[in-house]
């Protein structure tokens, strides 16, 4: 790692103002000052910002409930992110594991730990996402038949891997698919012929969004959450 990113990942000082501070001689690396940004970093170095000594902060594991209108993604120039919901210092180097549409809901997951994300958004873990789906009618038998076996999507070669259904209220269900393909919950409703008006994420795995959080809100995972996971 470059010795301005150390820096600017150990405090909250940007990139920018990293490279400030270690041109005007405020850094030191293992007692000796050091103006070089570029200097790489093994790991096991002492750094110093005037002198108080600096570490990385440990991988992050965070939960949000995420409203409509916020898009699942780093920056947008035309639209609030998820972490624009997060304060600065928290937000930092997070990215989402699992994105959500603008106009869907609930259950975000994001870290500081790429390893752990890939677990989740891999085709090859089959991790399960509940969602709470209402519907424009009440979803007929054999749509219920079709979902649990598995349907085309338009213009896909494989059908999607059998759902779990679970019928709540008459226009209102649980679906539980295993896959991330394309807008998939809107698309599997479509093909059985009906239409997705509001989509809410429940579960991702074994976690379950926090009841307590409203719209926006957003809490560190429990170790058990994490782990879950990994």
């Amino acid at each position: 790692m470059r010795l301005d990113q150390f820096i600017a990942n150990s405090t909250e000082l940007s990139r920018k103002e990293a490279k400030r501070a270690i041109s005007q001689g405020q850094v030191t690396v293992n007692e000796q000052t050091c103006t070089g940004a570029n200097t790489k970093l093994a790991g096991h170095e002492r750094v110093a910002l005037l002198g108080t000594p600096l570490t990385l902060p440990g991988k992050r594991y965070l939960m949000m409930n995420k409203p409509a209108g916020v898009v699942s993604a780093t920056t947008d120039s035309d639209h609030p992110t998820a972490l624009d919901l997060l304060p600065a210092n928290l937000a930092r180097n997070l990215h989402i594991a699992g994105r959500l549409d603008a106009d869907t809901t609930g259950l975000l997951l994001l870290t500081t730990d790429g390893q752990w994300s890939h677990r989740i958004i891999s085709p090859r873990t089959d991790c399960p996402k509940t969602y709470r789906v209402t519907l424009s009618e009440p979803l007929s038998t054999m749509a219920v038949r079709k979902l649990q076996q598995g349907v085309y999507l338009h213009n896909e070669p494989k059908p999607t891997r059998p759902a779990q259904v679970a019928i709540l209220e008459e226009r209102i269900i649980e679906l539980t698919i295993s896959e991330g393909r394309y807008h998939q919950v809107k698309r599997m409703l479509a093909a059985v012929g009906n239409h997705v008006e509001a989509l809410h994420r429940l579960r991702i795995g074994g976690v379950t969004l926090d009841p307590e959080l409203g719209p926006g809100g957003h809490r560190e995972l429990t170790r058990e959450e994490k782990d879950s996971l990994a």
